[in-house]
């Protein structure tokens, strides 16, 4: 059983895995290795599947094969008093996905988590904090791109405001994804799922782009990544991908220091750009085409514009 106990992100196999032998050990692996291709993805279900599996451990399950519908509904009630909502929603799907797994490689006869219910949520708008225009504007402007630094927090926050793209989308860009057809700049984003998204630039993302590209020497790297990280001591790109930890801080101090009071984060800038869209005339089913929704339904979580009619309602209480 030696061979069969690789080190994974979830650490030494489980052992309640283990136990349960050669084939459900191998079936495993399969799910996080050969099942689920989005890395964030992964990495949610790896935690949730070993605290769910530590947490069985501790109650008496002796192998994943005696798991009941019974200890997947208590661990979930323990996740709805320590998480929020869509946490424990996503770590039951998880351990649903899971089961579902080894059910179809006949590892367990039945889903023990099939019949367990999560807890409500929901959701009619988005929580992603979002800035208005005029900060946004004065965010891009704060920026000083006489560095290469400068030059690619500029383009970057802008292809997520202009574009509606998703962080991920962008930081998985190349040189060769921006583009001239029918005489404009254009972007290949590769979103969700795998689907390929391309979109012509605004006039704004074009120029910051050419600047971009242009003044940090990316032009002869057409297969090396667009946005990238800077070499210690060297103000320089180097040919490394900017990780989405990185860019997260990169807004957080250009907010700061742009005097944004605005709690913003990677995902602000899409539903900036798309509520600015919309309160300037756009449709909500041309923003779902822009930002790659298979729905509008999602699209709508991005629309802010009822934010600024609860200020105003608020604002007619005088005492």
């Amino acid at each position: 059983m030696n061979q069969l106990a690789p080190v994974t992100a979830l650490g030494a196999l489980p052992a309640l895995v283990a136990v349960a032998g050669e084939q459900a050990s191998i079936r495993f692996m399969e799910f996080f290795a050969a099942n689920i291709r989005n890395p964030h993805t992964r990495r949610a279900y790896m935690r949730a599947v070993a605290d769910f599996l530590a947490w069985s451990e501790d109650a008496g399950v002796r192998s994943i094969a005696q798991v009941q519908p019974l200890h997947v509904a208590a661990w979930v009630e323990l996740q709805t008093r320590e998480h929020a909502a869509p946490t424990a929603k996503l770590r039951l799907a998880a351990v649903r996905h899971l089961f579902d797994w080894l059910v179809t490689g006949q590892i367990v006869p039945v889903n023990p988590a099939a019949s367990v219910r999560g807890p409500r949520h929901i959701v009619k708008t988005g929580k992603t904090p979002v800035l208005e225009p005029e900060e946004a504007r004065a965010l891009l402007d704060s920026i000083d791109v006489a560095t290469p630094a400068g030059l690619r927090d500029r383009a970057l926050i802008a292809l997520m405001v202009y574009s509606f793209a998703r962080i991920g989308a962008a930081l998985g860009m190349k040189v060769e994804d921006v583009f001239t057809q029918k005489r404009r700049l254009w972007v290949r984003l590769r979103e969700k799922g795998g689907k390929q998204h391309e979109m012509p630039c605004h006039h704004n993302l074009e120029a910051y782009l050419h600047a971009y590209i242009e003044g940090a020497g990316l032009v002869d790297d057409a297969k090396g990544p667009l946005f990238r990280t800077i070499g210690r001591g060297t103000g320089k790109l180097t040919r490394t991908p900017l990780p989405q930890a990185n860019a997260y801080a990169m807004i957080g101090r250009r907010a700061t220091a742009a005097d944004i009071a605005t709690k913003v984060g990677n995902h602000s800038f899409r539903a900036t750009g798309i509520t600015a869209y919309l309160k300037n005339g756009g449709t909500l089913e041309n923003a779902a085409a822009m930002a790659n929704h298979a729905s509008t339904r999602t699209t709508q979580l991005y629309d802010r514009r009822q934010d600024e009619i609860s200020l105003d309602e608020v604002e007619r209480i005088r005492v």
